[in-house]
């Protein structure tokens, strides 16, 4: 499916929530929940600057909407996101049934990025979303967003 103005809209309000991350001293992921009519029901943004390497906004995400919603509810909803899911954040979305992810930069993007700046990978391979849960419905990257990101990951990662 691709990508229509609301979408890209969402889309603008996780680049601000990972600005917002990044000028807190955390990297610079943000993310949010929205459901099937449309209300925003969680947003966040990284915050593994505190030590804990999970603390990423999608997982976070998958955790609240088991507690707050129904399956079906979950279902219904859509994730919308900085950065394309990491593995861990992949496979919580889809024990958890959530439903369409739409992001704005792609992990193998920011994968090129760092290594182009020489800088480490993360631990955890960098798969595509559908990868590790191929049943998911995923839309992204959404090119308007690239310059954006790079310059936030470049702030963040770059020597």
């Amino acid at each position: 499916m691709a990508l229509d103005d609301e979408d890209i809209r969402r889309l603008g309000r996780c680049v601000e929530l990972a600005r917002a991350a990044l000028e807190a001293g955390d990297e610079p992921f943000g993310s949010i929940l929205v459901d099937a009519d449309g209300a925003v029901l969680f947003e966040d943004h990284n915050h593994v600057a505190r030590g804990d390497a999970t603390a990423h906004p999608e997982l976070a995400i998958a955790q609240w909407s088991v507690i707050h919603l129904s399956p079906e509810q979950r279902a219904r909803a859509t994730v919308y996101t900085s950065g394309e899911h990491c593995p861990m954040c992949a496979a919580a979305h889809a024990w958890v049934g959530l439903g369409r992810i739409v992001f704005a930069i792609s992990g193998a993007q920011l994968a090129e990025w760092l290594t182009g700046w020489q800088v480490p990978l993360p631990p955890v391979a960098t798969l595509p979303i559908t990868t590790v849960a191929p049943q998911l419905t995923v839309d992204g990257p959404a090119p308007q967003y690239r310059d954006e990101m790079l310059t936030l990951y470049a702030a963040k990662f770059r020597p």
